[in-house]
């Protein structure tokens, strides 16, 4: 990608998905990158109207993972909700990465690899 530094990255997943980690991953590398709050969402294509960002990477990640990481007393259906909101922006990702199986430091490995491309 030419100039994928200026790029804006926008970083979407579930609630405990490593969202926060790894854009402050990317950005201490010199990347502009947003936060899509995009789980809390009615509006299954908001992520296009929060950042529109020029590289969409969505990041993974399953019930059991997302509540044990944030300590959330949820329920399943909680967390299928919120894959219900983000699949817009799952189908529409240029990169997703599974965050169940990767350490934050695999992840962002995964990202930059991806965004040096």
């Amino acid at each position: 990608m030419n100039d994928e530094k200026q790029a804006v990255i926008g970083v979407v997943g579930p609630c405990g998905s490593g969202k926060s980690t790894l854009i402050a991953g990317l950005e201490q590398r010199g990347y502009r990158c947003r936060h899509i709050a995009q789980e809390h969402s009615y509006v299954q294509y908001m992520w296009r109207h929060i950042t529109n960002p020029d590289v969409l990477i969505f990041l993974h990640c399953s019930f059991e993972n997302s509540t044990a990481r944030r300590n959330l007393n949820w329920l399943r259906a909680d967390h299928e909700e919120q894959m219900r909101r983000l699949s817009h922006a799952l189908e529409h990702a240029d990169l997703i990465i599974d965050t169940n199986v990767l350490n934050p430091e695999e992840v962002l490995n995964r990202a930059l690899e991806f965004l040096k491309g």
